[in-house]
């Protein structure tokens, strides 16, 4: 993985278990610019008893369960519309099943961001394994630091597992305090619009990821906080802009400058 800032598209379950609807978001996430398309991938059969069960949430967890066809022809999509296929794992049992698909990218998200044994697996299975460490506490963060092989190719997304997020509970601070301690950092953010992903990048993360749809009415959570075609593709232009202006050209004046600096100069002091 280079040192190039990446975007993430997260589609995640919004498409609720419709291909169609799913293969127009990859469609209009690539059109966009971002470089990969996410997903989520889980067995309603792994899923504890909890208050899900009765709520409503377990009715919508298995519309939205993707099957093993599925993620292929998600994977198809991707590659026809030439982005990136991406999707978090929950269990080490879908684990060997994704890397099939493609061993480049995983994501562990911050559910079980102190599920050792998944990340380890994760970085035996897959080239690049990103961490989301929401709902993580920071002694936590820092065992886990140093139980992953940091041989591996391992980036730590900072993120408030809050939805939506509130501007005063972004806490991008704590993204330098990871920087500190690891130096390949990214950013999953759940603050409506594109400005902390923005503030994100000026701060040196290399992933940035926002949840994206293409209809704010859509049914689920995550469709009512997600960036649309519009905002994604302004991410995307800022970060390529943001590449440039950050480019080293030394101290010294540079060649755009010489006209001004061989011929202005002084101009208005004639004696």
């Amino acid at each position: 993985m280079n040192s190039e800032i990446k975007i993430i598209a997260e589609i995640g379950w919004n498409h609720m278990g419709d291909t169609d609807l799913a293969e127009k978001m990859i469609s209009q996430a690539a059109s966009s610019g971002a470089d990969y398309c996410k997903f989520q991938t889980w067995k309603v059969d792994s899923l504890k008893s909890g208050p899900w069960d009765n709520d409503g949430r377990l009715e919508i967890y298995k519309k939205a369960e993707l099957t093993k066809d599925k993620h292929k022809k998600l994977l198809e999509i991707c590659k026809k519309n030439k982005i990136n296929f991406m999707t978090s794992v929950f269990n080490i049992k879908d684990l060997e099943f994704v890397a099939s698909l493609s061993n480049e990218i995983v994501k562990i998200p911050s559910h079980e961001v102190y599920n050792i044994e998944l990340i380890k697996e994760a970085q035996n299975l897959f080239k690049t394994v990103i961490i989301s460490i929401g709902a993580c506490d920071w002694s936590e963060f820092l065992d886990l630091h140093k139980k992953v092989d940091l041989g591996k190719e391992i980036y730590f997304l900072h993120c408030v597992s809050s939805y939506p997020l509130k501007a005063e509970n972004v806490n991008m601070p704590k993204l330098n305090e990871i920087l500190k301690i690891h130096n390949k950092v990214g950013y999953s953010g759940h603050l409506s619009g594109i400005e902390d992903a923005i503030l994100a990048i000026c701060n040196g993360a290399k992933f940035i990821e926002k949840h994206f749809t293409i209809d704010n009415e859509l049914p689920g959570r995550d469709n009512k906080f997600a960036i649309k075609v519009d905002e994604m593709k302004k991410l995307v232009q800022f970060k390529n802009i943001y590449s440039k202006m950050i480019l080293n050209k030394g101290l010294d004046v540079q060649e755009c400058e010489q006209d001004i600096y061989k011929n202005y100069r002084g101009r208005w002091s004639k004696n």
